[in-house]
């Protein structure tokens, strides 16, 4: 009795351990279905990021204009300069001139005064000689007639008409005197008044030479003030790309997210049919590092002169398994819920050796894994080494098994010193733990 009792207990939780499964296989694949694939969402991401290298390729385009528009300015802004000590240095010149001009006009005025004074003295001189004659002729003193028959012998009327000529000959001379130096003063007045109307002249082609420099200035003003205004158009430009920028951003982080939800979908729905054989760990395909699938299997061999090994050994020396293989809780954005390995707590710097000996496929960073590497063992076997301070081999390059090729470090998306150890068959990942003794 009691044995039918616990064979219908088990039967009994056989049958709901069915109906479970079987409740799981009819939603997940609605899940997944009713969401895009993995796949397509990468193909979105791509192209947000083809968006991204579009905007990037505009902000540097405006980048170079605005740089030109700079130098432009800055070459404005040195001629504007130049006209500036032209217009200076034409300034200067211009009341130079206005000086003279100034000095001219009083000499001109002085010499004028001079003129007058002569014409004065000069006519006063003529009138005073005209006076003179009159009344001589009225006195009866200054005859011609008289001074020839009022002589009283003839020395006294040579003596007369001596005195009569020198009379005549001193008015004559003072007046000749004074018609010369009015006519200096004439020649002189002249002459400063031609220099006069030069420096006039130049003064007028001056202020014609100033019109067209403060012109010229006037519009590299105004030159300038149109080139700033198409910088700060150029800079808000700028600003609005990189606000669109920052928008494709946050939407590729969005994508992210729903392409790590759909390949745990994936994954879930794949786990809901997938039946795991007896001598294997279930595996998930591979993916690299980057995100992309990739098959290390590759067909390089390992190699006569390198030691592969048919065991695995433990690439490090380490103090507990703090994350095993399978589904997980993120622990850290960015991080894969589904962990395709196991990570080794380290203390930094602990040598990383090659589990098996093989090819180095790569040796390369990523965002996520950091520093890795990752070794093809030619029999359809391959593994990888993440978060590494640093590694000491290089793409193309055979290692033995044992052979360092790096040091455990917390490079990438990590929280702590470790090593994430994975190993692939044939273009997935299989678990660890059921190829090297970990536990």
């Amino acid at each position: 009795m009691k044995n039918r009792k616990r064979l219908v207990s088990i039967l009994a939780g056989v049958m709901a351990a069915i109906m479970l499964l079987t409740l799981l296989i009819s939603i997940l694949p609605t899940r997944a279905s009713a969401a895009a694939s993995s796949s397509e969402i990468r193909k979105q991401i791509n192209s947000l990021q083809d968006d991204r290298k579009d905007i990037k390729n505009q902000i540097s385009e405006l980048q170079v204009q605005y740089q030109a528009t700079s130098d432009e300015i800055a070459d404005i802004v040195a001629r504007k300069n130049v006209i500036d000590q032209e217009i200076g240095l034409l300034h200067a010149e211009i009341i130079n001139i206005n000086e003279q001009i100034s000095a001219y006009s009083v000499l001109i005025a002085d010499q004028q005064e001079e003129l007058d004074a002569a014409e004065a003295r000069f006519d006063q001189l003529n009138e005073d000689c005209k006076t003179r004659i009159r009344a001589m002729e009225e006195e009866g003193t200054v005859s011609y007639w008289a001074v020839l028959f009022k002589a009283n012998s003839f020395s006294d009327l040579l003596d007369r008409l001596n005195m009569v000529e020198e009379i005549a000959s001193s008015d004559t001379r003072r007046l000749q005197e004074l018609s010369d130096a009015a006519q200096r003063v004439e020649d002189a007045q002249a002459e400063l008044a031609g220099e006069k109307a030069e420096l006039e002249g130049t003064r007028t082609e001056l202020d014609s030479t100033q019109k067209e420099l403060d012109a010229k200035r006037q519009e590299a003003d105004d030159l300038i003030v149109q080139l700033i205004a198409k910088g700060e158009e150029l800079k808000l430009q700028q600003e609005d790309l990189e606000a669109e920028d920052e928008e494709l951003l946050a939407q590729i982080a969005q994508k992210e997210q729903e392409y790590n939800e759909a390949k745990l979908e994936e994954w879930l729905a794949y786990m809901a049919t997938y039946v795991p054989p007896t001598t294997v760990a279930p595996s998930v395909p591979i993916s690299d590092p980057n995100g992309s699938n990739s098959n290390n299997s590759g067909s390089n061999s390992s190699g006569s002169d390198v030691t592969v090994g048919s065991s695995w050994l433990v690439p490090c020396s380490y103090k507990k398994i703090s994350s095993p293989f399978g589904f997980r809780e993120s622990p850290t954005s960015g991080a894969s819920r589904y962990h395709q390995g196991v990570d080794l707590a380290a203390n930094a710097g602990t040598p990383i050796v090659a589990s098996r000996g093989g090819t180095v496929t790569i040796a390369s960073y990523s965002n996520s894994a950091g520093y890795y590497v990752t070794i093809n063992h030619g029999d359809g076997f391959s593994s990888i080494y993440m978060h590494m301070t640093n590694y000491v081999v290089s793409s193309g390059q055979k290692v033995n098994q044992g052979q360092t090729i790096g040091y455990v470090g917390s490079t990438g998306i990590s929280t702590g010193n470790h090593l994430h150890f994975g190993i692939a068959q044939n273009g997935a990942y299989v678990n660890p733990c059921s190829y090297v003794s970990l536990y």
